[in-house]
């Protein structure tokens, strides 16, 4: 098993590739995990969570493997629509409009790409959430 916080390196260079198209964004590490930022607010979290302080998680554990959990920022009027169908997405415990993605071989990772792109938008300002292409309709 694998200490609370760490994040394996497939996964983060996954996340990494979608991070580094925002600009002014920045990665460092957070009390537990690594989170990215723009300026000093964060708009993604990613870290294995410790089970024992967050037992919500447990049922999430697969053959002696933490989950690996994102967090980021969605529009309060998305977050029950994204929340409602469950795993992998759950509301987090903190924060009015946070939700945690379960990552793993079921990740979808064209769609967490629009999710962290998006809570990028909710948290930069908007001279730079502005130079980020919205999706296409459709797509």
């Amino acid at each position: 098993m694998s200490s609370p916080g760490d994040v394996p390196p497939e996964v983060l260079d996954r996340l990494r590739s979608i991070v580094g198209r925002l600009p002014q964004s920045y990665e460092e590490p957070a009390w537990i995990g690594v989170r990215w930022r723009i300026r000093t607010r964060t708009f993604a979290h990613a870290y294995t969570p410790d089970l024992d302080r967050h037992p919500l998680y447990a049922p999430y554990v697969t053959a002696d493997q933490e989950p690996v959990v994102l967090t980021f920022r969605v529009p309060v009027d998305d977050l029950l629509g994204l929340t409602a169908g469950g795993f992998p997405f759950l509301r987090a415990g903190w924060g009015h409009n946070v939700v945690a993605a379960l990552l793993g071989e079921h990740t979808d990772w064209t769609e967490l790409a629009e999710l962290i792109t998006d809570s990028y938008r909710e948290m930069a300002p908007k001279f730079l959430a502005a130079q980020v292409p919205l999706p296409a309709p459709g797509s």
